[in-house]
């Protein structure tokens, strides 16, 4: 008896996207194939942020890398970068506890930084060029998924990836996020996005489960990276809906397996820094919205959109900040927050149609729009009133919705192909022109904190934070041997933007400090004392202020050892009474204060100050030979 031949067990086959023949327009560009192109944008990007690679740290780099336990354990330092949150060692220096609403959980740009820093130690120059070389990557890789993916069923498939990508690399906004280190965050997060969406798409092709899990994957580490990956669960059913003709709900089905990374990166986050838990902060450059009204805040986001829009439509006066009280709060009778309603609602509009006609730039409105709904403090509060780093991934679809325009502005002239060609490069010549001036100007300026802060106070002359960091930097320009004829000069440009900071935000503890820092310098302890103590009742646990303090008593104990010296007795108790106010734990002044009564023989003093001294420092043996010198 024959047996049957058992039957073979036959895998799907990878679903045939069907691409309907398209008659693909002449291409403007001259570059034919992706290679030409990647070549170009990786060239292009290497141009216009070479100049970055010699600076230094600037902004926040110090307190997420240079000041960084974690980092600086390199390596050994990767479980608790994971197990913390991302500003958790500068909490601790700070003798402070959680600022920011929701925490920050960004531990993937954090982990470069420490393995960084096991190989390459505190070297600037690589972190520089890592930076540089994730964004090119970004760059190419997004080059590739518009050319193949999402532009792949338009008839300018070739000009409209090619151009999206171009003005989206050399956009001068992006300087913010290539030049300063900690935002390695941003080009991370970009990155791992567009990676998800290829693996997304190439899955759709293949059906090979390797391809699903390399998207999930890099879903994952862009949530790693930073929370904004969370719209993906609705960007990657869009795109398909849009370029694969599926329903929606269809394309939405396909994004299930993404929930479960999402829940499990959820999972990680809550057990490490808690839920996205509101935090009551009464500073304002953390809650820029603290001292207004319901409806004040409301306008003033409003009018912040219409802002960065004109940012990225002309991107000249660049700044690292934006804090209070650079851009006053608004309300509803103000003519720019209407007309940012006006440009919003049109915007949307035209979202909702193209949605409808199943146009891809459904895709770029959504991609503008989602990442900037992310940063906008409407739906959640984020720190900060805005910042060029934020708008980094909305960019992409402004730079593709200006792409198509222009697209579609050479389709309508009624000119020769070579006319065409002439009048593009003519344009993209100006603006790579323009853009690389910008670009460089603004990395060189991007230096350090001091040729930084020094420039961009001149942008933002209404922000306490610019006005307060400007005068910590000519602060700081006084060290330089360099500068030692002119450090009277530098030490009242100081005052003079501290004491603006201070009228802006009068109880900004940085600008307090630095202050009484200045006068400390100019032989005005009277004035560093008077700014310290204001410091003191807003933020009694600042380990700066308690060196602050230190250097202060120091002062009044070397001068009344002077006093002393000469015999003035009196000026010497008085200023060493100013010392143990400044430093009331110190033993040393104790005794010596006490040693001065001691000489004046008023012993009842004397002997408060060497037991106080004793409190301090059981084993002070001279404390307690004055002691026992003193008379019954």
């Amino acid at each position: 008896m024959s047996k049957k031949k058992p039957k073979k067990k036959i895998s799907p086959e990878p679903e045939k996207i069907i691409v309907p023949e398209i008659e693909r327009a002449e291409s403007l560009i001259p570059l034919k194939n992706f290679k030409s192109q990647a070549i170009v944008i990786a060239l292009i990007g290497f141009i216009f942020y070479a100049n970055s690679l010699f600076n230094q740290y600037a902004l926040d780099d110090g307190i997420v890398i240079t000041q960084n336990d974690y980092v600086q354990e390199g390596i050994s330092g990767i479980g608790k970068i994971l197990s913390t949150d991302a500003y958790d060692s500068f909490y601790r220096h700070m003798n402070g506890k959680q600022q920011l609403s929701g925490g920050r959980y960004r531990p993937l740009s954090v982990i470069t930084f420490a393995i960084e820093h096991q190989f390459f130690g505190e070297n600037a120059f690589v972190r520089h060029l890592m930076n540089v070389l994730f964004y090119i990557v970004s760059c190419i890789l997004l080059l590739y998924f518009l050319q193949k993916y999402l532009f792949a069923n338009h008839r300018h498939q070739m000009d409209l990836a090619f151009l999206t990508t171009l003005l989206f690399t050399i956009h001068p906004i992006h300087t913010e996020v290539v030049a300063n280190v900690k935002s390695c965050d941003e080009i991370l997060s970009f990155l791992f996005i567009i990676a998800t969406f290829i693996y997304c798409f190439r899955h759709q092709e293949t059906r090979l489960l390797k391809d699903l899990l390399k998207a999930l994957g890099c879903f994952f580490l862009a949530l790693l990276s930073k929370e904004y990956a969370v719209l993906m669960i609705g960007l990657i059913p869009l795109a398909f809906y849009l370029t694969r003709k599926k329903t929606f709900s269809k394309s939405l089905v396909y994004t299930i397996p993404f929930f479960f990374i999402l829940f499990i990166y959820l999972l990680i986050r809550f057990s490490v820094i808690g839920g996205f838990h509101h935090v009551v902060n009464t500073e304002v450059l953390n809650n820029p919205y603290l001292y207004a009204s319901p409806s004040q805040k409301w306008a003033t986001e409003i009018f912040i959109l219409l802002k960065y829009l004109k940012l990225l439509i002309f991107p000249w006066h660049l700044s690292a900040d934006y804090s209070y009280n650079q851009i006053p709060y608004k309300n509803f009778g103000d003519l720019y927050v209407w007309v940012s309603i006006f440009v919003y609602t049109a915007i949307i509009s035209a979202g909702i149609i193209l949605f409808k006609k199943r146009n891809v730039f459904a895709f770029a409105i959504a991609f503008y729009l989602g990442f900037l709904l992310m940063i906008s403090n409407l739906i959640m509060d984020i720190g900060a009133t805005m910042g060029e780093r934020l708008i980094y991934h909305s960019s992409l679809g402004f730079t593709m919705a200006v792409a198509g325009l222009l697209v579609l502005g050479f389709e309508k002239i009624n000119f020769s192909f070579v006319k065409k060609q002439f009048l593009l490069y003519g344009f993209l010549i100006i603006v790579l022109i323009l853009a690389g001036f910008k670009t460089m100007e603004r990395n060189a300026i991007w230096k350090n904190d001091i040729t930084l802060f020094t420039h961009d106070v001149n942008v933002v002359p209404n922000s306490a934070l610019a006005n307060g960091n400007a005068g910590a930097r000519y602060i700081d320009l006084t060290d330089l041997p360099e500068n030692k004829n002119k450090e009277n000069v530098l030490l009242q440009k100081a005052i003079f933007y501290l004491d603006k900071s201070l009228r802006i935000h009068p109880d900004y503890v940085n600008s307090l400090l630095n202050l009484g820092v200045a006068y400390y310098k100019l032989d005005d302890p009277e004035k560093a004392d008077s700014c310290w103590n204001k410091a003191k009742k807003t933020y009694p646990n600042n380990p700066f202020l308690q060196k602050d303090y230190l250097l202060l008593s120091q002062y009044y104990l070397n001068k009344a050892f002077i006093a002393g010296s000469k015999k003035n007795y009196t000026e010497a108790i008085a200023l060493m009474q100013k010392a143990t106010r400044c430093t009331p734990n110190d033993a040393k002044i104790w005794y010596n204060l006490g040693g001065a009564y001691f000489t004046i023989k008023d012993y009842n003093n004397a002997r408060q100050c060497w037991e106080k001294t004793l409190q301090l420092d059981p084993n002070y043996t001279d404390a307690k030979r004055g002691l026992a010198a003193l008379p019954n």
